[in-house]
């Protein structure tokens, strides 16, 4: 009788398969009604195209950007603790080097980082996922000023007033968007690690 192939070794658990999609529709709510609502009052000079945006007017991209906030907000909120509770946060992204991390991303760009293990993270992409919690906690923050100012005094003093917490949104939003374009490049360079986050194996 011959041996049977062992199955392939679970790369992503479910938890965060989810979390990873959940957070991946909420950004795409979130960015898109945030653009609408960006277009009423404009911070510099240009709009982005209606074609792009969610919502149809301000008030529906409102809506749209409210129920964005709880889905990324919560799933967010699910995601780190889990890191925390399960010691995932630890183990995943650290330790960190600067070395390190100049010595993968010229790597990266020669083309000769491997991609071997998708269980390991090497450590651009340590610092890339930690950036992105980092980021996506200063987008709440300041969304969080830039909706009730009036009722959260401490946030609004930390992030410099209202006025300041807007472009602080802007632009850890826009970074974050800049994010997402270079990890779709990534992972049309190596599609395994889209069937990874889909199948988990």
């Amino acid at each position: 009788m011959e041996n049977e192939s062992p199955l392939p070794r679970v790369v992503h658990s479910i938890w965060l398969r989810i979390s990873h999609w959940v957070n991946a529709l909420a950004m795409l709510i979130m960015v898109t009604s945030g653009w609408r609502i960006y277009n009423a009052s404009p911070l510099f000079n240009f709009d982005f195209p209606n074609e792009i945006t969610l919502g149809g007017w301000l008030g529906g991209a409102l809506q749209w950007h409210f129920a964005g906030m709880w889905l990324f907000g919560l799933n967010g909120l699910f995601y780190l603790l889990i890191n925390l509770v399960s010691g995932r946060l630890k183990r995943k992204f650290f330790p960190l080097s600067v070395s390190g991390i100049i010595r993968d991303l010229t790597d990266a760009l020669r083309g000769k980082l491997s991609h071997e293990s998708l269980n390991h993270y090497n450590m651009v992409q340590k610092l890339a996922y930690l950036f992105v919690m980092i980021d996506s906690l200063i987008i709440v923050v300041s969304g969080l000023v830039v909706w009730k100012s009036v009722q959260f005094p401490i946030l609004r003093f930390l992030t410099g007033g209202f006025d300041a917490a807007r472009y602080i949104h802007f632009f850890a939003m826009s970074t974050l968007v800049a994010f997402v374009v270079i990890h779709l490049v990534m992972v049309a360079l190596v599609p395994k690690t889209l069937l990874a986050m889909l199948r988990g194996r």
